[in-house]
């Protein structure tokens, strides 16, 4: 029977080798995406505002559209949902080529597409994690095998090997960082229609409204997703009330140079890339919210550790530890909700969920900006060591089961 449980969960895993293979290609576009822009819309114009509109059109899509994209997601072929979106973006970007090798592209122009591509983002996003159960089934070791791979490829391609990338082929040819984002999502789209063709969810066609209602009242109904939710929430609003002015932090109390800031908040995203890689062995014995009560920990304690310390290099491994906290907690969110929720229903609570995460984040940076500019700057770093401590206590849960 075990022979057989682990052979059943090997097919799983080679059925979703395109959308791991997928996800890596498209993510670093994405990460060349976040470095090129801003470099674009600076050298357009010299208007703060105008270049902050562009990062900002990054994360606006979740805010307006996640909701309605997760539950359209729910009545779809979500292999369709998938290619038809990596095919809009490409288009969405070659259009934009042909503007800026043309010489009329404008700020407002640039916006627009990169708001274009993130709504496209937010039905991808919310089709790729509904459909891993679909290939993998609902075991708990396959479902953290393939999400923790899932989130680390994401977080090499976002954050390592993206940016850096974007700026490199930036400074070459203006047009280069944009094509090449094009041409990646043009072979995400080849490699997911490699998926298993999975049936169309199940299920009455509500009018769009009524079906995110029903989707928030599965999350909210749920005691482990809402805990899971809630102390998702606690976490990445925590993260950025002490990331929000870290810069500042490292310039003035770690004397890190400039040019090697970089560089330390890449630690971050090696710790996560290992953890995120690991993910199956190191929470087999873990519930999802054990897992997540033990990312609060993990953070909370290097943030006091880095206040504490004043040191760059202890900086540097204790950057490393949140990376990795925040892969685990990535990996348990979703595993949670894919474990957790009927598959009718899977594309809105993860959309729920990414907006729900996005608001924390952005209210914990405002925050962490007020803290230290009241108390001074290790202070976002203590404060948010409390919050964390706080979350892992509300999140662990007294029946191991949980």
């Amino acid at each position: 029977m075990a022979a057989e449980a682990a052979e059943q969960r090997a097919r799983g895993f080679r059925r979703a080798a395109p959308l791991l293979a997928a996800t890596a290609i498209s993510v670093t576009g994405d990460g060349a995406l976040l470095a090129a822009a801003p470099l674009l819309a600076a050298a357009l114009t010299h208007d703060p505002m105008a270049v902050s509109s562009v990062t900002a059109a990054v994360y606006v899509p979740w805010l307006v559209f996640g909701l309605p994209a997760g539950a359209l997601v729910d009545r779809s072929h979500r292999r369709r949902v998938m290619v038809t979106a990596d095919l809009f973006r490409a288009t969405v970007l070659a259009a934009l080529v042909g503007l800026l090798l043309s010489g009329i592209l404008t700020v407002p122009v640039l916006v627009a597409a990169v708001l274009l591509v993130g709504v496209a983002q937010c039905f991808f996003d919310s089709a790729a994690q509904a459909v891993i159960p679909t290939i993998v089934g609902r075991d708990k070791d396959a479902l953290a095998k393939i999400n923790g791979r899932y989130w680390a490829l994401d977080t090499v391609g976002r954050a390592l090997l993206g940016p850096p990338l974007g700026s490199v082929t930036f400074a070459l040819g203006r047009a280069l960082p944009f094509a090449a984002d094009s041409l990646s999502f043009v072979a995400s789209a080849a490699l997911v229609r490699l998926l298993p063709d999975a049936p169309v969810p199940t299920g009455p066609h509500e009018r769009v409204t009524a079906a995110i209602r029903s989707g928030v009242r599965h999350l909210v109904g749920t005691r482990d997703l809402r805990i899971l939710a809630l102390s998702m929430g606690a976490y990445n609003g925590a993260f950025n009330m002490a990331m929000a002015p870290f810069v500042l932090f490292a310039i003035d109390v770690l004397h890190v140079p400039n040019a090697l800031y970089g560089i330390l908040l890449a630690t971050s995203a090696l710790g996560g890339v290992l953890a995120g890689w690991k993910a199956g062995p190191l929470t087999h014995r873990l519930s999802y919210r054990q897992t997540m009560a033990a990312a609060h920990l993990i953070q909370a304690l290097a943030w006091v550790g880095i206040a504490w310390s004043g040191d760059a290099r202890v900086a540097t491994i204790l950057l490393a530890l949140i990376g990795a906290g925040s892969s685990l907690s990535s990996v348990a969110v979703g595993s949670a909700r894919q474990a957790l929720t009927p598959d009718n229903m899977l594309g809105r609570v993860v959309a729920a969920f990414r907006l729900f995460g996005l608001g924390a984040a952005g209210l914990g940076a405002l925050i962490g900006g007020a803290i230290a500019d009241h108390f001074g700057l290790p202070a976002p770093l203590v404060a948010a060591s409390g919050v964390l401590l706080l979350g892992s206590l509300l999140t662990w849960p007294l029946n191991h089961q949980s």
